[in-house]
C-alpha cells in the first residue's frame, strides 16, 4: 500500500498540488478504504478539512495509479 508521502509526491508531480493528509484521508474513506483515524482529529463523525470538489480526482487518479482501488 502508498504511503500519504508517496501519494502527495505522485499528485504534486502529475497535478502541480500537494494534496492535505486530511484530503487524502477523506478520499480514502469516499473511495471506501477505511483509513485509520489521526490521533488530531477532533471528531470521529465529522471532518473539518474535507477534500475540495476540485481536487477529488487528482486524488482518484493516484489511488488507481498505485492500485488501490
Amino acid at each position: 500500500m502508498a504511503t500519504y508521502k508517496e501519494i502527495q509526491d505522485f499528485v504534486k508531480l502529475n497535478n502541480g498540488f500537494t494534496p492535505k493528509s486530511c484530503w487524502i484521508a477523506h478520499m480514502k474513506e469516499l473511495c471506501g478504504l477505511n483509513p485509520k483515524m489521526s490521533a488530531r482529529r477532533y471528531s470521529p463523525t465529522s471532518r473539518t478539512n474535507p477534500c475540495p470538489l476540485e481536487k477529488q480526482d487528482a486524488l482518484r487518479n493516484a489511488f488507481r495509479h498505485f492500485e488501490l482501488i
